[in-house]
């Protein structure tokens, strides 16, 4: 993790205790003028004996001897990321040490992290930090650091500050790339980590041999059976080195946040498991990204080792607050291409209107390409839907989502009947189910 060390001062200041004690006496003060105006001068005296137990406590607190921030480099979009602030004090008369963060609301918490400092046992400093949970991907500053520790009365603490220019680089999630039950599917399944022709399986016709008991008799090859009056049987080769082009709307919709993260985010980490699978198959695999105009393009990568470039390249989608130029993006794509592909795309819509040019720019690449939609389910819809309608306005919601989601699924019923085969599921799911579909398209031999 990486080491700053800040500047500081040494400032005594009161704390929320000594204000209470002050609002507190207030009205004591208040009521001894009226009732004995002869002893107005308890009042003042009061007051400065406050501040001197300010003053004494802050002293008592003692200065500090050092003071560390600890920011990771690195991390990805969801997963918890650990901002950690170390102090070592040169008194023991501490009754509550705090710390406090400023950094960029990509990192969540609206950019404030606040937190106590506790000894760490077997060693003489103490320690505390913020969890922070990324919500969208970039490039995060933290900026600015605070440290406070109180006396033993709790009436006085010393305070000190200092600026920081730390940057913590936010990537896509890839924690089910990482995930055991998908690095145990490939290191078990045929098309997993050794890259091998592997027979018997998929429908690219491989060889011939001769037919033996318990093989599927759905693979004797009558013909060459009858020309050599011997049964012979069918060994196919799954089909390899296929085109699989990820393409991500990064328009108003998609930047939406489902679950507390944008659904570009929550595709993208979708498409990296599946991209990850599809290397790993012996596919070539590559990114384009596009909203009022095409943002990212990679080349396609055929090697496994080289999918950190994915990884680099999705980081870089930006995310935009306008509609995204469907006929554009995808006629560029299309120029690009030389052969037939499978198009895998991301996007959601609001409405039929929103969605027709989409529809329109994806009849077109039908006819040369074969094209996967994939869209997030809208749970705030179902919710909405599925509400029990207590009063009007309830009722009023209920009808409109029911229309919505109505019109969503003609959209998509739309897609089907041109040819594209749509997914939509959860956040939570998509990835497993796209995982699925590309196995049964690859199977099939549908791409090549």
């Amino acid at each position: 993790m990486k080491l700053r060390e800040l500047s500081w001062t040494l400032p005594i200041v009161p704390t929320e205790r000594t204000a209470w004690l002050a609002a507190g006496f207030a009205p004591i003060a208040v009521v001894i003028a009226a009732v004995v105006p002869g002893l107005w001068i308890v009042a003042p005296i009061a007051a400065l004996a406050l501040l001197a137990l300010v003053v004494l406590d802050g002293a008592l607190a003692g200065k500090r001897s050092d003071w560390r921030i600890f920011v990771p480099g690195d991390t990805e979009v969801g997963q918890p990321t650990e901002l950690a602030m170390q102090a070592e004090l040169a008194s023991t008369s501490i009754s509550k040490v705090e710390g406090a963060l400023e950094f960029d609301p990509r990192l969540g918490d609206k950019g404030v992290g606040r937190f106590q400092l506790m000894p760490v046992e077997f060693h003489d400093h103490l320690r505390g930090s913020h969890v922070a949970h990324p919500i969208r991907r970039g490039i995060a500053n933290v900026t600015r650091a605070w440290l406070r520790w109180t006396g033993p009365l709790g009436l006085g603490s010393r305070q000190v500050s200092g600026s920081l220019d730390d940057e913590v680089r936010i990537w896509p999630d890839l924690s089910p790339v990482r995930s055991r039950e998908l690095q145990t599917f490939l290191r078990d399944a045929q098309t997993g980590l050794i890259a091998r022709r592997i027979r018997g399986e998929g429908t690219q016709f491989e060889a011939l041999s001769e037919y033996e008991a318990g093989m599927d008799r759905r693979r004797i090859d009558w013909k060459a059976s009858a020309r050599h009056n011997h049964l012979y049987a069918r060994e196919n080769e799954s089909e390899r080195n296929n085109q699989i082009i990820f393409a991500f709307d990064c328009g108003q919709a998609m930047c939406e946040p489902v679950d507390g993260m944008p659904r570009i985010d929550r595709a993208v980490s979708a498409a990296l498991t599946c991209a990850y699978v599809a290397l790993k198959g012996g596919d070539k695999v590559a990114l384009f990204g596009f909203g009022q105009r095409p943002q990212v393009m990679t080349p396609f990568i055929g090697d496994a080792r080289a999918f950190h470039r994915l990884q680099s390249a999705a980081a870089g989608l930006d995310y935009t607050s306008n509609e995204p130029n469907f006929t554009l993006a995808l006629a560029t794509l299309t120029a690009k291409l030389r052969r037939r592909s499978l198009i895998v795309l991301f996007s959601d819509f609001t409405d039929p209107t929103a969605a027709e040019l989409m529809v329109e720019s994806i009849g077109r690449l039908v006819d040369k390409h074969l094209v996967l939609f994939v869209t997030i389910s809208d749970s705030e819809l179902e919710n909405f839907v599925a509400e029990e309608p207590g009063d009007v306005a309830t009722l009023a919601r209920s009808v409109t989502a029911d229309t919505l989601a109505h019109q969503r699924s003609i959209v998509l019923q739309r897609l089907r009947r041109m040819g594209v085969d749509v997914i939509e599921a959860p956040w939570d799911k998509i990835g497993y189910q796209l995982i699925d579909r590309y196995f049964i398209i690859k199977g099939s031999e549908a791409i090549g």
